[in-house]
């Protein structure tokens, strides 16, 4: 290491204190925080808003909708009906070209 001298002209070998990495990790976070565009209190609540009504729509959909349908598909193929095995083997194709479909333009 090379020795360099301060304004009083003594010489001083400077020591790179290296710092402690969880200090430097908290500072860095610190800076990018202050970077942040933080929205308003206003903005917060409209997006919390939008964020309940998603959540209880899929939530109703979900349990109430999707799950009624299946329910009601599943007791009529388990009961042989011929509409019910014809429109489970539309979907399995219409889901496997779908799958081939989307990991195509993925791989482009």
């Amino acid at each position: 290491m090379a020795k360099t001298r301060n304004k009083s002209g003594k010489g001083k070998a400077r020591s790179a204190k290296k710092e402690n990495a969880v200090v430097a990790y908290l500072r860095s976070t610190r800076v990018e925080l202050r970077k942040v565009h933080w929205p308003t209190r206003e903005q917060a609540w409209n997006l919390t808003k939008i964020v309940f009504a998603v959540t209880i729509s899929m939530a109703l959909f979900l349990g109430v909708i999707l799950d009624n349908l299946l329910t009601l598909g599943l007791q009529q193929l388990i009961a042989g009906n011929v509409v019910a095995m014809v429109i489970t083997g539309l979907l399995l194709v219409g889901s496997v070209v779908a799958f081939v479909i989307l990991s195509r333009q993925e791989a482009r």
